[in-house]
C-alpha cells in the first residue's frame, strides 16, 4: 500500500514492452492470423520478490494471463513521473487494462486516462473515478480488526506495536483498526506506531522493531512489504515476540511466531476486475472488496494455533461472518464476549 522504488526510466519502459517473458504465449486464430489479445499491464511501486503487497499483485498479474489467456507485462516504477510515462506507453500500445498498483498512483491514472478511452486503467486503494478509470478499494481494515483482538488478547506486556512503510491513508485506516479490535478485549493496551519512510529497505525494518521490542512491545502487526521482511528477521531473533504479517499469507515467514496475517487475495481481486473488464462497455467505479468478497481476510497460523485461547479463535469466526453479512457494524464485541476473552 505503497510507495515508489527502482529501475531506470529508460530500462523500465524498455522492459515493459518486452511481452514475451509473462505473456499467455501466442494469440492465432482459427485461419492462422493474429487475434486481438485481451492486454493487461500492472505497475508496481517495488519488487515482487517482497512476498507482500507487490508479490500477490504480480500473482494477480499472472492469474489473469493462466485464466483468461491475457498477455501481460509487468514494470516496477520509482517516482510519479514514470507512474504517468508508463501509463501512456501502456495506453499507446492499446492495453485493454493497466493496473497501479497503490494509492499513490491515482493522480498519475487521472491525468493520463482521458487521452486513452480504450484503455480502462484501475488504482488499487484508490477511489478515483471516470469512465475508463477505476478504484480498487479494500476494507482491509476488517481484518486488521480481527486481528487485533488477538493481540489484544495474546500480549503480555500490554504494548502492542504496528509498523508501516510510509503514511499512506489505507496503511493508518488498517492501523486504527487494529488498535480498535485489541481495545474490545483489552482496554489496557497501549500502542506504539512507527513507519520507516519507505518500503524496500530491510535493514530499517528490522531496527524499528528492535526500537519497538525496547519499549516492551510484544506483539507487532507490519505492513511494509519488502522492509517487513526485516520486521520478520528481528522477531525471529527475538524469539518472545508475536507478528501478524499483512497483505499476503505470510505465516510461513516466521511459522513460530506469526500469529496469523491480514491478506489481500489479489489474485481473485485481479480476476474480478479483469472479467469484468473483458466483457467490454466498462464504466468507471469503485470496486469494494472486502471479507463479503472473499477478498480481504484474517488467516490464523496453523502452526501457533494452539497457543491461541479457543475463544478469542471462535470470536474471530464469529466476527468474521458477522462482518460478512454486514451485521457487524459498530466494532464493539458484546460484553459476554468481552469478558471471557479478557480474562
Amino acid at each position: 500500500m505503497h510507495n515508489t522504488r527502482v529501475f531506470s526510466t529508460a530500462f523500465a519502459v524498455a522492459f515493459a514492452f518486452t511481452l514475451g517473458a509473462c505473456s499467455g504465449g501466442p494469440n492465432i486464430d482459427r485461419n492462422g492470423g493474429e487475434k486481438s489479445a485481451f492486454k493487461v499491464a500492472l505497475l508496481t511501486p517495488g519488487p515482487v520478490s517482497d512476498k507482500s503487497w507487490n508479490g500477490g499483485a504480480y500473482a494477480g498479474l499472472m492469474a489473469i494471463r493462466d485464466t483468461l489467456g491475457a498477455d501481460v507485462s509487468h514494470i516496477q516504477t520509482k517516482t510519479p513521473a514514470e507512474f504517468e510515462e508508463n501509463f501512456r506507453q501502456y495506453g499507446a500500445k492499446k492495453f485493454n487494462l493497466v493496473f497501479g498498483h497503490g494509492f499513490e498512483f491515482q493522480d498519475a491514472a487521472k491525468r493520463v486516462a482521458p487521452s486513452y478511452p480504450n484503455t480502462v486503467y484501475v488504482t488499487t486503494s484508490g477511489t478515483s473515478v471516470a469512465k475508463n478509470l477505476a478504484g480498487a478499494d479494500f476494507a482491509f481494515e476488517e481484518a486488521s480488526y480481527l486481528a487485533g483482538i488477538v493481540a489484544g488478547r495474546m500480549t503480555k506486556s500490554n504494548v502492542l506495536g504496528v509498523i508501516g512503510g510510509t503514511e499512506l491513508p489505507p496503511v493508518k485506516r488498517s492501523f486504527a483498526a487494529f488498535e480498535q479490535g485489541a481495545r474490545s478485549v483489552n482496554p489496557s493496551i497501549r500502542m506504539i506506531v512507527s513507519y520507516i519512510g519507505n518500503w524496500d529497505d530491510a535493514s530499517a525494518g528490522k531496527e524499528q522493531a528492535i526500537a519497538q521490542m525496547s519499549r516492551n512491545v510484544d506483539v507487532i502487526f507490519q505492513n511494509a512489504d519488502a522492509a517487513g521482511l526485516g520486521v520478520f528477521q528481528a522477531v525471529k531473533e527475538a524469539k518472545n515476540v508475536w507478528i501478524i504479517g499483512s497483505n499476503s499469507n505470510q505465516n510461513d515467514i516466521a511459522p513460530a511466531q506469526t500469529l496469523g496475517s491480514v491478506v489481500i487475495d489479489l489474485p481473485h481481486a485481479f480476476l474480478l476486475i479483469a472479467r469484468e473488464v473483458q466483457k467490454g462497455n466498462f464504466t468507471g467505479h469503485v470496486f469494494s472488496l472486502g471479507l463479503h468478497d472473499d477478498v480481504v481476510k484474517y488467516v490464523a497460523n496453523p502452526a501457533t494455533a494452539a497457543a491461541v485461547p479457543r475463544v478469542v479463535a471462535t470470536a474471530v469466526d464469529s466476527i468474521s461472518a458477522r462482518m460478512k453479512g454486514g451485521s457487524f457494524t459498530d466494532r464493539i464485541l458484546p460484553d459476554s464476549m468481552q469478558d471471557k476473552i479478557a480474562r
